[in-house]
């Protein structure tokens, strides 16, 4: 397994002794691998925190998790979908609209701490870490 937060660039997932499988003859038309992805962001920390465990989220309008809510999400084995990615972006636009910078978001028996004016996942519970817990810090709470 490939620790996500080791890697700083495309080149430290490229073994170091090539494969001895022969490679297709490229005619040269359009981008190779290596350009789309650096094109897309690449690999690189900055943009790790846009990423599930279940996949990349959309890019700059997507909403992103931290490090330690990715980690949260391991071990609570918690996971999204790409449509429950879409509600949850939703829903801190809404409460971005509203003026709220930090919001308790409650979705598919878990909760999400959310930095709105950052467009970021802070940390993720469970339903099971939700009972007896009191939340602080947050000016509003959406219920999908």
């Amino acid at each position: 397994m490939v620790d996500l937060k080791k890697i700083q660039t495309l080149d430290q997932l490229i073994p170091q002794q090539p494969a001895k499988v022969k490679q297709p003859q490229l005619d040269g038309t359009g981008p190779s691998f290596k350009d789309t992805l650096d094109q897309l962001g690449g690999l690189k920390p900055q943009n790790l925190g846009q990423m599930n465990p279940a996949g990349p989220v959309k890019g700059a309008e997507g909403v992103k998790f931290s490090n330690h809510a990715i980690e949260r999400m391991r071990t609570r084995g918690i996971n999204y979908s790409p449509e429950d990615i879409s509600k949850l972006s939703d829903a801190v636009s809404r409460a971005a609209a509203k003026g709220s910078k930090d919001s308790l978001i409650l979705m598919n028996d878990s909760a999400l701490i959310v930095s709105v004016k950052n467009n970021t996942v802070v940390t993720v519970m469970d339903k099971n870490a939700l009972k007896e817990n009191v939340f602080t810090n947050i000016d509003s709470t959406v219920v999908l």
